[in-house]
């Protein structure tokens, strides 16, 4: 066998691999790296957690509306502002008594163990909307909020509050923008 052969083919084989293994790095990732926040994988694990441990949990997802018309027209980076904006309204909101995640494009979850140490869902959904400014241009922004109390649940798992708390969300969606529903 010609092993000039084999020592040439070993760097695009080195590559091939590292590449194989940054992609499961990022899918696996427990932090999403544009806003910081955890991932699905992340939020999953300590909202689990979090739920079984907190009666008076309070479990919601956040969907940003017409987010595509902001990325289709002022860019994908005025697109990185408004989620970078939405990350930091969540978590203030959220404070010291919960988690937040950005489980994939323009869609977040929080997780608060005692909603009344939080300054409410109204105080949420005006943040929320908010709009945030890029590059000279004032983007505007809304956000459907769908929730869940863990105490409405028959069974207290992180699915069931979620599923409960996007068909809440969408039912706020039908409403029309900027609604916050349970």
């Amino acid at each position: 066998m010609d092993t000039t052969l084999i020592a040439a083919g070993l760097p695009a084989l080195g590559w091939t691999v590292h590449g194989g293994v940054l992609l499961r790095r990022l899918a696996t990732a427990r932090r999403d790296p544009l806003t910081g926040l955890h991932t699905r994988p992340g939020f999953t694990a300590r909202a689990e957690r979090l739920l079984a441990k907190h009666k008076g949990a309070l479990v919601l997802l956040v969907d940003l509306d017409d987010f595509k018309a902001i990325n289709d027209t002022h860019g994908h980076p005025a697109g990185d502002t408004v989620l970078i904006a939405t990350t930091h309204r969540l978590n203030t909101w959220c404070g010291r008594h919960g988690i937040a995640a950005r489980l994939g494009g323009d869609e977040f979850a929080a997780i608060v163990t005692d909603p009344t140490h939080t300054p409410g869902l109204r105080t949420l959904q005006a943040a929320l909307n908010q709009p945030t400014e890029h590059q000279g241009h004032t983007l505007p922004v809304s956000a459907s909020v769908g929730f869940c109390h863990r105490r409405d649940l028959p069974v207290a798992t992180l699915t069931d509050a979620l599923s409960a708390a996007d068909a809440a969300m969408y039912a706020a969606k039908g409403h029309g923008r900027r609604n916050t529903h349970h």
